[in-house]
């Protein structure tokens, strides 16, 4: 047994003439009953320097007392390290100072004491303050060096006050008699010298009783369940996808010719009518009545001029689609010298506005033409009212109206040029879109196939409701399922035209569905994981049947009591088993455990 006290501060006043007079930790020592088998040493701090006085005694007979006195406060500065490890391992921490050193408490309250709140930490070691010395008033000194009033003394109201701020004891001792030292402060210090040797021996008691509970037969730890896999989505290739419609011209409904009919460009109506009011004037979407902005008519007319002998006439029904392309005109030579670098930013997402700039300034040379180009292809952009500005025409304003783009043109027959016919209803569509989207569609539309020459196209295997959900994403980028089996049927017919990346969105929102449900719904829900394991398995979801059978594991109790655990095949059970939660390792301890406790007539603080 031990008990280890720190002494921090000094005694003196750092005036009086008599500054070699013992310490109050040596006084103790020395003048009290209790102590005996002084020791007392010189101790470096960690770095190398002598900072305090080491003492080693026996207390109460057979108890081991360590005293480190400090007299020096610069400890704290000089070497953290050693002043935090002595207060760590403090069972009684003692502060000193001089009621005749004005200076060195405000020192110390301001600078010291603040770090040794923050070494406590919130402990209960129990802290004993002293104020050592009679009050002197004495007159003040008047040199220039002393307009600190150092020789002013620490009132008692001041030592108190410090007390309270580290919960402490606060002692006065007006001199260093037998009386101060052993029976005011040496009574206080024995009085928590036996409360920390009493605290010593109940922790020592407590750990005996956990040691021997140890012994005895401990429940079996249950480990946390297998990390299941994790599915990282696709990125988005919309953008690139309708870029490279306008590369190989693919169902190319639209041709622009300069004057000279010396050049021709190819693009499609519904991309372009997308993004611009100007183009749904063109291609008489909207007539002149529709469009409040006037200017946006007048470059219309200014701009482009449709082959009226050429137009585009929509075939009868069942008839193949095998039309010239729509011949426009385009009246300025130099806007037309720049609209194959204008089709591309359009076809990248019509927010690539800088790059735009640079191409069009490259290809001119000349800063005036440059500069009616662009404002003539703000104005085929701008939605009514807005974008009137030079400044407002940045990349992130532009990219505002690409965001509903084709979305104006799902399920509507304005355009359409493919009509699908599915469980006895028509769906209208755009195979620029479908083609631009959809490899399986791309091969349908330009091979050999019975589509390639049909307006109407039947589609079998899925709902119409699906089918919708699956062009929606065509045109727009974007899905958002009702429910689990919708998604299921969703990913179906994505594996069925290949759309990976719509397939991997409708994983994630099925994992993301199961994973938020809690036990008591999964144990009581009609949906069959099972089944959705099965189908996952069929249409070559790897990811997500694998997912499957991993969460089927880690809810093994709430599954195996379900009828469709039946019909898991031999290797899907034999998976199950062995990443099974809990394990039936854990089960047989729990068991045997269960056992033990019965045969010793205890009660089960585990069950």
């Amino acid at each position: 047994r031990s008990v280890n006290i720190v002494a921090f501060g000094n005694e003196s006043d750092g005036f009086s003439e008599n500054n070699h007079q013992p310490s109050l930790i040596c006084s103790y020592l020395r003048r009290s009953a209790l102590i005996s088998q002084i020791d007392s040493s010189l101790s470096a701090g960690h770095l190398g320097n002598p900072v305090f006085t080491e003492y080693q005694a026996c207390v109460f007979g057979n108890v081991r007392l360590v005293v480190h006195d400090c007299p020096v406060w610069d400890i704290f500065d000089s070497d953290w390290y050693t002043s935090r490890s002595l207060i760590g391992g403090a069972d009684i921490i003692v502060i000193k100072y001089s009621v005749n050193d004005k200076t060195s408490f405000q020192e110390l309250k301001e600078s010291y004491i603040p770090m040794i709140k923050k070494a406590l930490n919130h402990s209960s070691v129990p802290v004993i303050i002293s104020a050592i010395g009679a009050r002197k008033n004495g007159v003040t000194c008047t040199c220039p060096l002393c307009t600190s009033d150092r020789r002013s003394c620490v009132t008692t109201s001041e030592g108190v006050q410090l007390a309270k701020e580290l919960g402490a004891t606060y002692l006065e001792l007006h001199t260093l008699n037998d009386f101060y030292i052993q029976k005011y402060f040496g009574g206080v210090l024995e009085y928590f010298m036996i409360q920390s040797l009493n605290q010593k021996s109940s922790e020592k008691m407590k750990r005996r009783k956990k040691t021997q509970k140890c012994h005895r037969v401990q429940p079996p730890q249950l480990e946390q369940p297998e990390k299941m896999p994790i599915l990282k989505g696709e990125a988005s290739h919309y953008n690139a996808d309708l870029h490279n419609l306008l590369c190989c011209c693919q169902c190319a409904d639209v041709a622009f010719y300069s004057e000279d009919l010396s050049m021709v460009v190819e693009a499609h109506k519904v991309i372009l009518c997308s993004v611009s009011p100007l183009f749904m004037l063109l291609f008489e979407v909207k007539s002149p009545a529709d469009i409040p902005d006037a200017s946006i008519v007048r470059t219309a007319r200014s701009l482009f001029a449709v082959d009226v002998g050429a137009a585009f006439n929509p075939p009868p029904r069942g008839v193949p689609p095998c039309v010239p392309p729509l011949r426009v005109v385009v009246k300025d030579s130099v806007f037309c010298s720049c609209l194959p670098d204008i089709l591309h930013f359009i076809y990248s997402g019509a927010f690539q506005w800088e790059r735009l700039e640079e191409d069009i300034k490259k290809k001119l040379k000349d800063p005036e033409e440059t500069e009616q180009v662009l404002e003539k292809v703000k104005c085929i952009l701008k939605t009514p009212g807005k974008l009137n500005t030079v400044k407002d025409c940045r990349s992130h304003q532009i990219k505002r109206l690409y965001n509903t783009s084709l979305r104006l043109f799902f399920n509507t027959p304005v355009l359409a040029d493919v009509i699908f016919k599915i469980q006895g209803a028509t769906v209208p569509a755009h195979r620029a879109v479908l083609v631009a989207r959809c490899e399986v569609m791309a091969a349908m539309f330009n091979g050999n196939y019975l589509e390639a020459n049909s307006i109407l196209v039947p589609v079998y295997g899925v709902s119409k409701d699906t089918f919708l959900s699956f062009l929606e994403y065509l045109y727009t980028d974007s899905c958002c399922p009702a429910s689990i089996l919708q998604a299921m049927s969703l990913l179906i017919c994505a594996e069925m035209y290949q759309v990976m990346r719509l397939q991997h969105i409708c994983e994630l929102y099925i994992i993301t569905q199961l994973q938020s449900m809690p036990s008591r719904e999964l144990a009581s829900t009609s949906l069959s994981i099972v089944s959705l394991l099965k189908k996952a398995k069929f249409h070559n979801s790897d990811c997500l049947s694998t997912w499957l059978l991993h969460f089927i594991a880690t809810n093994y109790l709430i599954f195996s009591q379900k009828p469709e655990f039946q019909d898991l095949s031999v290797e899907e059970r034999n998976f199950i088993e062995m990443h099974r939660w809990p394990s039936n390792l854990y089960l047989k301890q729990l068991a045997e455990y269960r056992n033990y406790i019965h045969s010793q007539k205890c009660h089960c603080a585990v069950m």
